[in-house]
């Protein structure tokens, strides 16, 4: 036994030396180890220094020993016709190596060809995956990348878009396994073009899908003698809410969206998951199929099926109030047509409408209404081009927008007077001095920006409680059931009740807004993120832009500016600290994509 051959971890060694149980084992760099039989391999008695260099070898012969059992000697025979210690050697490689050959114990089984060409097979595999890794792996050193590239590159998509957590290659390259740090490679190398929006993916938010859809016949009141008015942008194809008047009555017509959608449905699920429309600068990613609004947009055919509520208004009460499905008979116009018109005052109706709504702001307004009009800004992105424009204020804005909240304040009534469980709105008392109150209509840009933190959280609660922003004891949502999907659930239970069909419980309706309010949170996310992603590639397209920043807060050494511009925010520092609603002329600095945040310059 002294002096042979045997492997210890794969390498050769030589047994110097047997002290009662143990072998003394010296490798090639001269050092020894004592070690027990059982943790080394015998390979030859006679030891001479060996080589991993070893004789090619006809292994066509092991065709005849296929799944046998043989001794390292016997195969060696076969291979090698010789037994020497450097020809076991080579044969202790092979069944290393395990292509041919596996250890049982101490003999060596032989492999059948179809297990040897599955093992080859698998090997071939995992060596062009280690040749595609290192190819893309260099690419992406030079920041470039090619076809071969492809499936590495779907793994850091999906790790960008928050679908998967890793992907093996950018621990390979030294990259974070965030969503952030993946993003950021792509963008580099230009697999995402900027304009790439990736937010609705990270969240996860459904696409639309095209369901058809019927509409069921019922009776309905026939209301085609009012001239109803559909006031939207325009290019607008798809109205949910019309306004009417007859002599003291006012009119709010809204589309029959829970007609085709009923509570329950499969089309109310599917509305319930995404909680509203998403108006992306990109893209419009609906609550309700396509399908839907084509069917129940007001004005889209001679005659249209709605919702109407009328109501009286008496300075300060909202009278005489009624509901009932409808039959209407449409005129769509746009915002700028209205405002000709109030302007001349050559349309006795809107002016009547208008001049209520006046009325009624005023009563909001006495009831502690408080709207702090913080700059806001339109972002959209057609053909390869950002555009930000301040969001249109005008009367016939007004009008239709005071005329909504008289709907809304009108049904909370309606459906608390009737015991109806429905979502409504609501926020508590804001923490606002009586000399803030007193001056809440004269604000400064940066007393407005101040008193945001004053405001209480809004909320939805199965409870008509006070909705301080809008000076209402109770609100309830009810203009736009094609895009909120509470407006959609407030129709359903009145519309049960109006038909003495069964509404959800109190209970039901809280479990709803549970799981919405969720939905929700993602749409406010993805609307906040994506309107800033692409502020951002606008500052990118107009590198040169420069415009006005007002202070609106002071902290420490830096002043927070407003860019009302842009609905932008950012802090400068100052050796010399400027004052409140200052203004100042900015410059962009630097524009981070990634964080979708840009710093800016004073000129």
């Amino acid at each position: 036994m002294n002096n042979s051959l045997v492997a210890y971890k794969s390498k050769p060694a030589r047994i110097a030396n047997i002290i009662e149980s143990k072998f003394e084992l010296e490798f090639a760099d001269g050092s020894t180890l004592k070690v027990r039989e059982k943790d080394f391999r015998f390979i030859h008695p006679e030891f001479t220094q060996v080589t991993e260099d070893c004789l090619q070898t006809d292994l066509s012969i092991l065709a005849e020993f296929q799944e046998e059992t043989l001794s390292l000697q016997e195969i060696t025979e076969w291979l090698f016709n010789e037994y020497t210690a450097q020809n076991a050697w080579c044969v202790c490689l092979l069944v290393e190596d395990g292509l041919y050959f596996y250890w049982q114990k101490d003999s060596i089984f032989v492999r059948p060809t179809s297990q040897v060409e599955s093992v080859q097979a698998k090997r071939d595999a995992e060596k062009m995956v280690a040749e595609s890794l290192a190819h893309c792996i260099d690419n992406l050193s030079k920041h470039t990348f090619d076809k071969q590239d492809e499936p590495y590159l779907k793994e850091i998509s999906r790790v960008a878009l928050n679908q998967s957590k890793t992907a093996k290659i950018l621990s390979h390259i030294g990259v974070e396994n965030s969503p952030d740090a993946a993003y950021q490679l792509l963008l580099k190398i230009n697999y995402f073009e900027p304009n790439f929006n990736p937010y609705p993916a990270r969240f996860d938010i459904p696409k639309d899908e095209e369901i058809a859809v019927q509409v069921p016949t019922i009776e309905r009141v026939d209301l085609t003698h009012l001239t109803c008015y559909a006031i939207d942008n325009d290019g607008s194809n798809d109205a949910d809410d019309a306004i009417s008047i007859e002599g003291d009555t006012l009119w709010v017509h809204v589309a029959d969206v829970a007609n085709i959608v009923p509570s329950g449905s499969d089309l109310d699920v599917y509305a319930q998951e995404r909680g509203a429309n998403f108006y992306l600068p990109n893209e419009i990613i609906h609550m309700l199929p396509v399908s839907v609004t084509k069917a129940s947009a007001l004005g889209a055919s001679d005659k249209s099926d709605a919702l109407s509520f009328s109501f009286e208004f008496d300075g300060e009460h909202i009278n005489n109030i009624k509901v009932m499905q409808s039959v209407i008979c449409v005129t769509n116009t746009t915002y700028n047509e209205v405002d000709v018109l109030l302007q001349e005052g050559s349309n006795t109706e809107l002016t009547q409408i208008k001049a209520i709504g006046e009325l009624h702001k005023k009563f909001r307004n006495n009831q502690g209404a408080i709207n702090l009009h913080l700059p806001s800004v339109d972002v959209n992105f057609i053909d390869g081009k950002v555009s930000v424009a301040p969001q249109a204020t005008s009367d016939s804005r007004d009008l239709v927008a005071e005329m909504m909240v008289m709907a809304g304040r009108a049904m909370a009534q309606w459906t608390s007077e009737n015991l109806i469980p429905v979502p409504y709105a609501l926020q508590d008392k804001g923490s606002f001095t009586e000399e803030f109150l007193a001056k809440k209509d004269n604000l400064t840009l940066s007393e407005s920006f101040l008193a945001i933190k004053n405001f209480k959280r809004s909320a939805t609660s199965v409870k008509p409680l006070l909705h301080y922003g809008l000076g209402l004891s109770a609100y309830l949502r009810v203009t736009s059931p094609m895009r909120r999907y509470y407006d959609l659930l407030a129709h359903q239970q009145i519309i049960n009740f109006i038909n003495n069909k069964p509404m959800l419980s109190v209970g039901r309706i809280k479990e709803i807004i549970g799981s919405v309010n969720m939905a929700l949170a993602d749409v406010g996310r993805v609307d906040r993120f994506s309107k800033d992603h692409f502020k951002c590639i606008y500052l990118m397209q107009n590198s040169d832009w420069t415009g006005t920043g007002i202070v609106v807060d002071i902290r420490g050494d830096k002043a927070l500016f407003m860019i009302p511009e842009l609905g932008m925010m950012d802090q400068i520092k100052f050796k010399k600290l400027p004052e409140l609603d200052e203004e100042m002329q900015l410059k962009v600095g630097r524009v981070n994509l990634v964080e979708k945040s840009v710093s800016f310059k004073v000129i």
